[in-house]
């Protein structure tokens, strides 16, 4: 934004401390001379020494005014030169940590997110507003990061399908008497595979803008509705699910909070044992929140890999590609709709492997005007 020129914080500050400092002076002077007005008389007189202990004549007002206003004089002048040289040093002491908080932002602004202002010193407005700037700069540099390795892992994950749908149009071409039917299959999966990527892209920038209606929600009847649909998935990877718990009425998104709740139980039943795996699906109410907890059998995970699940096209032990085993953004798009739901997400591993992953929410909207 343009601006006019004007005058610096720092001269303002320095005009406005000599200012008051002339003022106090004259004041205080002012003050003198009226006091002073008091015991001294308009006309010269004679005490008569019987009378008073002291005698001799007392100084007339206007003998008094031509002593004491040059000397006045003189102080308001050397209260100025004083306000002024003192006002400009205690304004440049005072505005330094802003000065450092400025060439941060400038910094900042030209794409630098890894500077920090780090101002030593105790608590005051200027250090906190420096402490917030370099929690802001922190965010924001991880915020950026996040984004561009998301982006490169999306344009990775959206290069294969389209560099295989290349071959497999490149050989229906060049083999004629290739089996067309085996190709429109493929072809059709690749695809498939690509839209429902590009679909979970959309829904994932959806839940990050929080652009959406908040109404009243029960996690339970959520559960109960991905369980039956996910039902036959577990059914054919000879997976058992367990629900339990209690009513919990939630303020929020009723397709996103749903899709939040399809995508755990979705990745609790993929990424299971081999044979007779089990799902535990619990909802519960606590005083101000209403918690989602999936948990599941499957292979023992470290608590470091179990703090990357959450990251884009980050699929448990390894990157797959089997049936169902999704684009890789199903606990990313969790992350993403619980935080956009004002809550939490916790990934612990189990000691008899597997995972539970507890989603805790509160109950009512803080932010329900978004």
């Amino acid at each position: 934004m343009d601006r006019a020129p004007g005058l610096s914080v720092r001269l303002k500050l320095t005009l406005s401390y000599a200012g008051f400092l002339m003022l106090a002076g004259a004041l205080l002077l002012a003050a003198v001379w009226v006091f002073l007005l008091r015991y001294v008389p308009d006309r010269a007189m004679l005490i008569n020494p019987d009378d008073k202990p002291t005698s001799g004549v007392f100084p007339v007002r206007s003998a008094l005014l031509n002593v004491f206003a040059p000397r006045a004089a003189a102080v308001l002048a050397f209260l100025l030169v004083f306000g002024l040289v003192g006002g400009w040093i205690l304004a440049g002491r005072m505005l330094a940590p802003l000065t450092r908080i400025t060439n941060a932002t400038r910094m900042a602004t030209n794409g630098s997110l890894s500077h920090r202002i780090r101002l030593p010193g105790r608590k005051d407005e200027f250090r906190e507003l420096a402490d917030a700037f370099d929690t802001m700069l922190a965010r924001l540099e991880a915020h950026v990061a996040e984004q561009q390795r998301f982006a490169a892992n999306a344009s990775h994950e959206l290069r294969t399908p389209l560099a295989i749908s290349k071959a497999l149009l490149d050989v229906a071409r060049t083999d004629p008497n290739h089996d067309a039917g085996e190709v429109i299959d493929r072809l059709h999966a690749v695809n498939t595979r690509a839209i429902n990527l590009t679909e979970a892209l959309l829904l994932l920038s959806h839940a990050n803008q929080r652009s959406f209606t908040r109404e009243p929600v029960d996690l339970s009847l959520l559960v109960e509705e991905a369980t039956e649909t996910l039902l036959p998935l577990a059914e054919k990877h000879g997976v058992t699910i367990e629900t339990s718990g209690d009513i919990t009425p939630k303020i929020g998104s009723q397709a996103l909070l749903l899709q939040l709740t399809t995508n755990l139980v979705h990745n609790a039943i993929v990424h299971n044992l081999p044979e007779q795996g089990t799902v535990w699906v619990n909802t519960s109410v606590r005083p101000k929140t209403v918690v989602l907890t999936v948990e599941n059998t499957g292979e023992k995970l470290t608590p470091e890999l179990a703090s990357t699940l959450t990251e884009p096209f980050q699929r448990g032990t390894e990157r797959i590609h089997a049936d169902h085993a999704g684009v890789g953004l199903g606990l990313a798009i969790v992350k993403t709709i619980t935080h956009a739901h004002d809550g939490t997400l916790t990934l612990t591993p189990r000691s008899a492997g597997g995972i539970r992953i507890t989603v805790e929410l509160p109950a009512t909207a803080p932010h329900a005007d978004r």
